[in-house]
C-alpha cells in the first residue's frame, strides 16, 4: 500500500501492461487497490529493454524526453523472507475505493474513518484485509465481533480518464451533504439487480435505490466530474466537461491500455552496425576505443545488448564513428510506419537466418495454394517488445489520424514521463505473403466491391455515432480479408496443437500503396508456450495446407447461421459482417483490431454471399 510497504497481492509483470497498469484497479480477494503512476515506481529496479525502433515510436507519441523502455519491477526470489528488503520490491498501490461496506451490518464508510482496521498478513499477502471492529449487526443486538469489510462496488469515471469515489452522501441526500449520519448499504430480493440495492442514512432516514445512479437518472442525481487523477497522487484537473458516469468495480471499461508494439528485426545488413544502432543509448557519448572496451565489459556483465561481446571493440568503434558522422549508409530509426521495415525484412529474398532475436527459414507455399500465397517464412526465433504509453476510461481508444478525434489519453505520470513500462516476449511464428496480382483481380469483382461498400457504410455509421470523422480509419477490404483469414488460422492452430489461443497473436500487413499483403501469426506469451517449436512445425507446407483447408471448410457454415451470415454492418452500425464468436472472433489480446473488420464471405462462400470468396 502507499507509504506503508504492506504487500497486498501478486500479479505478473506482463499484466502491468495489459490489465493492471498505472491507473487501473486490481480487485484482490479481500480488498481493491489502484496502481500508482510510474513516477512513484522505483525506476532503478526496472530493468531497461533495448529496442530502438519502438523507442523512436514512443518518443513520437510522448516526446523526446523519453529516455528508455523498462520492465516492471519483480522479485527474483519468490521464497524471500517477507520482512526482508527484497520482499518490498514491487509496484506501489493504494486502497481504492476509499468507501468500504461491512458484510455483517451494512455500514458504509471511508476506510480512514477509524471504523475499519487493516489486518496485515505478510506471509500470505492475499489475505490482507479490512475489518469492522466490534460489529454488533445492523440492529446492534448481536455479540460484538470483528466482521470483514469489502470495497463498495460503485465508482465514478469519465471519458477524460478521471476516476473518483462514488458520492454516497450526495447521492443519498439528493445533493445536500449537511447530514453526517452513518450510511448503510442493504440488499433485498433474490437477485442483485440495482433495483434491489439501497443506501440509507441512519440519522435522517433518507434512502435511495442504486437504480437511480445509472442512465438518465444518473445525470440528475450525480455531481459533475471533479477531474481527479487517483494514480497521480490525487491531482485534480482545473476543469472537466465530461459527464461522470457510474461504473462497477471490476468493470472492463474502467481501464483500456494504449500500447505500441514492434518486432525486433535486423533493419541493417551489417550485424555489428545493427547491434550498435539498437544500443545507441550506450554508445552515444563514447569518445574513444578505451571507452568502447569499458562499455562492452559493462554490457556483458549486465546482460544488456545480447551479442555485442562477440565482436571486437575495434569493429564496434568503427561503427560508432560511422553512425556519428552520418556515414553508415543505413536506415536510421525514425520510421513513421513501424510495420514497413518489418515488411521489408520479411519479404527479403535472402532473409536474415541467424540473428540473436531473429531466425528465419523460407519454405514453399502449400500444394493447391501456390497461386494465392506467393511465399512463406518460418520464424524459428523472434522477439516482440510492447510499450504502454497511456490509457483511457469508459470508451476504448480509437484509431484516428486527427488528434482532436482520438480518445483522451490519460498520462502514466505527473508531467512528461522520461521512461515507459515495457515487456518483451520471445517466440516463433509463420509469415504468409499473398499474391499481389490475385488480390488486385479479386478486389475488382462486383460482389467484393459490394461487401466493401457495406463495411465502409457500417464503419461510417459507427464513427458518426461516436462523433468521429466518418472518412477516417477504414483499413480497406484487403485488410478485412487478411484479418479474417488470420483469425481462422489462429482458431485452427489452437484446436490442432493444443496451443493456448490467447498465447497466439497476429500482425496484419496491408497497404495498397506499398503493396503490403501478408499475415504474421506468432506466439507471444511470456511462458514456455512461446518457445516449444510447435507453431513453426505447423507452418511446413504439408501441415499448413491441411490447416488452411480445415479452417476454410469450417468457415463455410457457422453454428449461428443464418443469423451470422446475414449480419448487415449498415443496419447494426457495426464493424464486422459475417463473423461472430462461434466462427471467427478470437481473444482480444490476440487481435490487433478488437475483433473488428471481419467477414467470412470474403474468404469462402456463405449462405448469404457466394461470389466474393478469395479462395475457390
Amino acid at each position: 500500500m502507499n507509504n506503508s510497504k504492506t504487500p497486498v497481492g501478486e500479479v505478473r509483470p506482463s499484466q502491468l501492461l495489459w490489465t493492471y497498469g498505472p491507473g487501473a484497479l486490481i480487485d484482490l480477494p479481500n480488498l481493491s487497490v489502484i496502481t500508482l503512476g510510474i513516477d512513484h515506481w522505483e525506476k532503478d529496479r526496472c530493468q531497461p529493454i533495448e529496442e530502438a525502433r519502438l523507442l523512436a515510436a514512443v518518443r513520437k507519441q510522448l516526446g523526446s524526453q523519453v529516455e528508455s523502455l523498462r520492465m516492471p519491477p519483480f522479485q527474483k526470489n519468490e521464497l524471500a523472507d517477507p520482512w526482508s528488503a527484497e520482499a518490498n520490491i514491487g509496484v506501489p498501490v493504494k486502497p481504492f475505493p476509499r468507501w468500504l461496506r461491512c458484510v455483517k451490518c451494512g455500514l458504509l464508510s471511508e476506510f480512514d474513518s477509524k471504523l475499519f482496521e487493516c489486518k496485515e498478513n505478510r506471509f500470505r499477502p492475499e489475505l490482507t484485509r479490512f475489518v469492522h471492529k466490534g460489529c454488533k449487526g445492523s440492529k446492534g443486538t448481536l455479540p460484538a465481533s470483528d466482521a470483514d469489510a469489502v470495497p463498495a462496488r460503485f465508482l465514478l469515471a469519465c471519458r477524460n480518464g478521471h476516476m473518483d469515489d462514488f458520492p454516497w452522501r450526495y447521492f443519498v441526500h439528493g445533493g445536500s451533504e449537511t447530514c453526517k449520519g452513518k450510511l448503510r448499504f442493504f440488499e433485498s430480493g433474490a437477485s442483485l439487480q440495482t433495483e434491489n440495492l439501497k443506501v440509507k442514512c441512519d440519522e435522517c432516514g433518507a434512502s435511495r435505490s442504486m437504480a437511480r445512479a445509472f442512465g438518465k437518472a444518473g445525470k440528475e442525481n450525480l455531481p459533475a466530474c471533479r477531474g481527479r487523477h487517483l494514480h497521480l497522487n490525487d491531482t485534480f484537473d482545473t476543469e472537466c466537461d465530461e459527464e461522470a458516469r457510474t461504473v462497477l468495480l471490476g468493470a472492463t471499461n474502467s481501464w483500456f491500455p494504449i500500447t505500441i508494439s514492434a518486432l525486433a528485426i535486423p533493419v541493417m545488413k551489417d550485424p555489428i552496425m545493427q547491434l550498435v544502432q539498437d544500443g545507441w543509448d550506450y554508445f552515444e557519448d563514447v569518445e574513444s576505443l578505451l571507452e568502447v572496451k569499458t562499455a562492452i565489459k559493462i554490457l556483458k556483465k549486465t546482460g544488456n545488448l545480447t551479442g555485442i561481446d562477440k565482436h571486437s571493440p575495434e569493429a564496434v568503434w568503427k561503427c560508432i564513428e560511422a553512425i556519428s558522422n552520418g556515414k553508415s549508409n543505413e536506415d536510421q530509426t525514425s520510421e513513421d510506419d513501424i510495420k514497413q521495415p518489418e515488411w521489408e525484412v520479411l519479404i527479403d529474398p535472402n532473409p536474415p537466418s541467424n540473428w540473436p532475436h531473429f531466425l528465419s527459414r523460407p519454405v514453399d507455399p502449400p500444394q493447391g495454394f501456390e497461386n494465392k500465397i506467393s511465399s512463406i517464412l518460418l520464424l524459428e526465433r523472434l522477439r516482440e517488445v510492447n510499450a504502454l504509453i497511456g490509457f483511457t476510461r469508459v470508451e476504448a481508444p480509437e484509431e484516428s489520424l486527427d488528434e482532436d478525434e482520438q480518445a483522451p489519453r490519460a498520462s502514466l505520470a505527473k508531467g512528461a514521463p522520461n521512461w515507459v513500462p515495457a515487456s518483451e516476449v520471445h517466440g516463433e511464428g509463420i509469415f504468409l505473403r499473398f499474391s499481389e496480382g490475385e488480390l488486385d483481380s479479386w478486389s475488382q469483382h462486383p460482389a467484393v466491391k459490394q461487401l466493401d461498400n457495406n463495411l465502409l457504410d457500417g464503419h461510417r455509421s459507427w464513427r458518426i455515432a461516436r462523433k468521429l470523422n466518418p472518412e477516417e480509419g477504414y483499413p480497406g477490404i484487403r485488410y478485412a480479408m487478411l484479418h479474417t483469414l488470420s483469425h481462422l488460422l489462429i482458431r485452427e492452430l489452437a484446436l490442432e496443437c493444443g496451443y493456448n489461443a490467447t498465447s497466439i497473436r497476429e500482425r496484419i500487413y496491408s497497404n495498397t500503396e506499398t503493396s503490403q499483403a501478408g499475415i504474421l501469426i506468432y506466439t507471444a506469451a511470456a511462458d514456455s508456450d512461446g518457445t516449444l517449436g510447435g507453431l513453426v512445425d505447423l507452418g511446413k507446407p504439408e501441415n499448413l495446407g491441411r490447416l488452411l483447408e480445415q479452417a476454410l471448410n469450417r468457415a463455410k457454415i457457422c453454428s449461428s447461421d443464418p443469423l451470422c451470415s446475414e449480419h448487415d454492418p449498415v443496419k447494426d452500425r457495426s464493424l464486422h459482417a459475417a463473423a461472430c464468436h462461434a466462427c471467427t472472433f478470437v481473444s482480444e489480446t490476440s487481435c490487433e483490431k478488437g475483433n473488428r473488420y471481419l467477414d467470412r464471405a470474403l474468404l469462402v462462400p456463405t449462405l448469404e454471399c457466394v461470389e466474393a470468396a478469395f479462395f475457390e
